[in-house]
């Protein structure tokens, strides 16, 4: 058979030009089919939904298998909620918070990175916090002390922006999963890689804060003998008296080189918070108190008695990272009732 357009050039410019159209976006939708539009999610996989949140931004919503639930949205991979079967929260938000980006959520679990507060040169906490992230379909795999045997986690993923490279110009992926595990348990891993032609170094902090009956009441073991720095006094360093903390006044210490575990007693509530981490080395325990959460303008000033921020943190020893090598930080939260 013979077509009279065979030997058309503009048959063949059609032919060559659908073929790159072809080969082409077929390799841009395998590359991007990675990363997802939240938009896009697929929110039939057990235990994962998504949702709007305050101001209609995304958040996903995770529901465990014993009826345990966590919300995290996409602006900052900001945990806002954390709540057992019977519905009590257990995560601090202030009533005053932010949910207008570019400013950070007061509350929940922020991510500090690449620095903790005002230890170095950039904006306190970093960038992170400040930042949409995406969801990733099909993230690296990846061994951890702890493991999430449950459906209920979403995998997220935060790039540098041309803006993020400007004040701190290192190329790296930070990947987080977060997840409910079978018993309700609140389980964050962070994965953090440097893929620059250079070492960089950062610090780091899950900024938990948890929600409390009343201040008064609380107590934290675990921290007891240790070295810390005060930051409510130039960050001189002691070393602590052996006795459980008990907050009464502003409080703002980073301790360093913590054990892998710190309970938090709520006595006004009846109950007993346990913080794990693995591969996190330091903690910071943090509450305003009436004079300076006062002058916080995201905050509720009565609300300081409400919560008190336990955090997993990097901060004596910077992480280091060179080309290639990528470090790992778990942390899982427990909530128990205490007969006490």
């Amino acid at each position: 058979m013979k077509f009279p357009f065979a030997r058309s050039p503009s048959w063949l410019i059609f032919l060559f030009s659908s073929f790159l159209y072809h080969h082409f976006s077929t390799a841009s939708v395998a590359r991007d089919s990675l990363l997802v539009n939240p938009l896009h999610v697929n929110t039939k996989a057990p235990g994962v939904k998504l949702g709007k949140g305050i101001n209609g931004l995304d958040k996903i919503i995770l529901q465990g298998k014993n009826g345990a639930s966590s919300e995290i949205y996409l602006y900052g991979a900001h945990l806002t909620s954390w709540k057992n079967p019977n519905g009590t929260e257990f995560i601090f938000v202030s009533k005053n918070s932010n949910f207008e980006p570019p400013k950070p959520i007061r509350g929940g679990i922020p991510i500090c990175f690449p620095q903790f507060s005002s230890y170095g040169p950039l904006p306190s906490h970093g960038f992170a916090r400040n930042r949409f992230w995406k969801i990733e379909k099909n993230p690296p795999p990846f061994s951890s002390s702890f493991t999430i045997k449950s459906k209920a986690f979403v995998d997220l993923i935060l790039t540098p922006t041309a803006q993020d490279l400007e004040i701190w110009p290192h190329k790296f992926e930070f990947r987080l999963r977060a997840g409910l595990k079978n018993n309700g348990d609140l389980i964050l891993i962070s994965r953090v890689k440097n893929i620059d032609k250079s070492q960089f170094n950062f610090t780091f902090a899950f900024h938990t804060y948890f929600s409390v009956g009343d201040i008064s009441e609380v107590t934290i073991n675990g921290l007891q003998n240790l070295d810390y720095l005060d930051n409510t006094r130039n960050r001189t360093r002691f070393t602590g008296d052996g006795k459980p903390i008990v907050i009464n006044s502003e409080y703002d210490r980073v301790f360093l080189d913590t054990p892998s575990r710190i309970a938090i007693k709520d006595g006004s509530k009846k109950q007993r918070f346990v913080v794990h981490k693995d591969g996190i080395a330091d903690a910071v325990v943090w509450n305003p108190w009436e004079k300076k959460a006062k002058t916080i303008v995201d905050f509720v000033a009565e609300e300081y008695k409400e919560m008190v921020a336990v955090e997993a943190a990097v901060v004596g020893k910077p992480i280091k990272l060179i080309p290639g090598a990528q470090w790992i930080g778990t942390l899982q939260l427990s909530a128990l009732k205490s007969q006490f």
